[in-house]
């Protein structure tokens, strides 16, 4: 039986104190530019004023800023070598994190509350593409379980919170993300970023081969970070439910045609290098995003474009990367 189409609502994010916690990350600072055009106040504060991982902090600066609207985009994040060698940061972290700014909106009275989850946190191998209630319904993905286990507990506050206290708290769950503000350095880089580098600097070297982790046949889909900001900032104006809702483009592609995909807009031609002894992770990563769709939002940038103007960017930040 196909699932009943979500009930669109309408929420008004004008004149409303808007609170981005993670503003500073890839996924804040463009939900940040989104929020502009929705003539909002945009409430924002870094580390030094307030730790989000820290309670006392949240209740203190939350308190004082009594914000009416959420997006809790804070996060430690990062790829298959940061997720498998730093698992307490992965896992305390994040679970701080989304306890202390989820109960703490509840307690100043937050009006809605929008957290995002991750599709890495469904199970390694969910049928494809993967629906949102395929999640909790089979093992984790090993190298990135700490990441995925404080993700799942923040969907379920939310949840609880819907459920318990009748709070206007939802949940997204994006694909994998790349674009303006993503993490080049090589030791915590997703494959986006890393790939595209490790391209520009084979090239810079003149280097005759390139080496890519895993055998380059894993598939993934890949969403402009701008269109999830779009796509978040419609979801809270356009969506209430205790179930999240996947957030993607519907499309995906074997590593081995990024790979070369990165290189051709790059300009390296030289051989690709795959090494089956690193780890490829989750044979297979689609969203079905027929949920949101039903809501009436669907991504904008093709891969090709997106990849274009993020290397235009990379060109412009590189010196601010680690070894660069």
């Amino acid at each position: 039986m196909a699932e009943k189409k979500p009930h669109r609502v309408n929420f008004d994010l004008a004149g409303k104190r808007v609170f981005v916690a993670g503003h500073r990350g890839m996924v804040g600072a463009a939900v940040v530019r989104r929020l502009a055009a929705e003539g909002c106040e945009i409430l924002t504060v870094d580390r030094k004023g307030c730790d989000l991982t820290r309670q006392a902090e949240v209740e203190r600066w939350m308190a004082d800023a009594r914000p009416d609207v959420a997006f809790v985009c804070a996060a430690t994040v990062g790829g298959i070598l940061a997720n498998d060698t730093r698992p307490v940061d992965f896992l305390y972290d994040n679970l701080m994190i989304e306890a202390n700014v989820i109960k703490t909106a509840h307690d100043v009275g937050v009006k809605k509350l929008l957290f995002l989850g991750s599709s890495c946190i469904y199970p390694q191998l969910a049928a494809q593409p993967m629906t949102e209630d395929a999640l909790l319904t089979g093992a984790l993905e090993p190298t990135n379980q700490w990441y995925a286990i404080a993700k799942i507990a923040g969907l379920k506050l939310c949840e609880a919170y819907r459920r318990q206290k009748g709070a206007d708290f939802i949940s997204a769950m994006p694909t994998n993300l790349y674009g303006p503000g993503d993490n080049f350095d090589l030791a915590a880089s997703h494959v986006i970023p890393a790939l595209m580098r490790k391209a520009h600097e084979a090239t810079l070297a003149h280097r005759p081969s390139m080496q890519v982790w895993g055998t380059g046949k894993p598939r993934r889909e890949f969403l402009h970070v701008d269109d999830l900001a779009d796509a978040l900032v419609f979801l809270m104006k356009h969506y209430s439910g205790d179930q999240t809702v996947n957030v993607g483009t519907g499309e995906d592609i074997a590593i081995a045609d990024l790979a070369a995909m990165i290189c051709d807009i790059v300009d390296y031609g030289g051989e690709l290098v795959f090494d089956p002894s690193k780890p490829d992770g989750t044979p297979r990563k689609l969203l079905d995003v027929s949920r949101l769709s039903g809501l009436g939002w669907r991504a904008r940038t093709g891969l090709e474009e997106g990849l274009s103007s993020t290397y235009r960017w990379f060109l412009e930040h590189q010196t601010e990367f680690r070894g660069l």
